[in-house]
């Protein structure tokens, strides 16, 4: 059976309210795809930010972590406002090369989703080493290629991936089991069962 995290009375606040905001403002569209760009990966609403920034560090208190890493640019975001509360710094992984990375990099390729391509992603090896203990943070779990992508990259590095926050899970895609059976912890604050973009509706698990 798979564990979606505890549901405690602290967390469950954040995650309700999470909830009640996918319902209310989440728009279903064809291919499986939500849109929540009003509140969270275009828009961003800092309130609800800081209450999953503040619940990302509760999850992971018992984590040893120094760094959070994410990938731009929709999970920067919520990377940094949890950072805040983690007292840790943020890296996330460039999807292209830039004139002011300079230096040794790691990188791997990861496949979006939403916009049906590969990208190559990369990170300064003077920002992820072998002493590095990486919380990953994510808008959204589909099918887990820039999660894993993410994992690959701190691996390389020699680091250790301490846990896996996500703030949308789609449970009815693969990505998610497969990292828990792969043994990554990994925690989402909601978790979505089906949706029917004929209806609108979204059933979370």
């Amino acid at each position: 059976m798979i564990k979606y995290g505890k549901y405690t009375k602290e967390g469950g606040w954040t995650m309700e309210l999470l909830e009640k905001r996918i319902q209310k403002d989440g728009i279903v569209k064809a291919g499986n795809v939500l849109k929540v760009d009003s509140f969270l990966n275009h828009q961003m609403d800092m309130e609800l930010f800081n209450e999953m920034g503040k619940e990302f560090r509760r999850i992971f208190a018992d984590r040893p972590v120094n760094k959070i890493l994410t990938i731009e640019a929709s999970g920067i975001g919520i990377a940094c406002i949890a950072a805040q509360y983690f007292q840790v710094p943020v890296v996330f992984a460039k999807k292209a090369q830039s004139i002011n990375l300079d230096g040794e990099v790691y990188s791997t390729k990861i496949e979006s989703f939403t916009h049906k391509r590969v990208y190559d992603v990369i990170v300064s090896k003077k920002y992820l080493g072998p002493e590095d203990h990486v919380l990953i943070l994510d808008d959204f779990l589909a099918n887990g290629c820039a999660v894993n992508g993410l994992i690959d990259l701190i691996e390389s590095a020699g680091a250790v991936v301490e846990g896996i926050g996500i703030v949308i899970e789609k449970g009815q895609q693969a990505g998610g089991r497969l990292l828990r059976e792969k043994g990554y912890r990994v925690e989402s604050l909601a978790v979505i069962e089906r949706m029917n973009e004929e209806t609108g509706e979204i059933v979370f698990h």
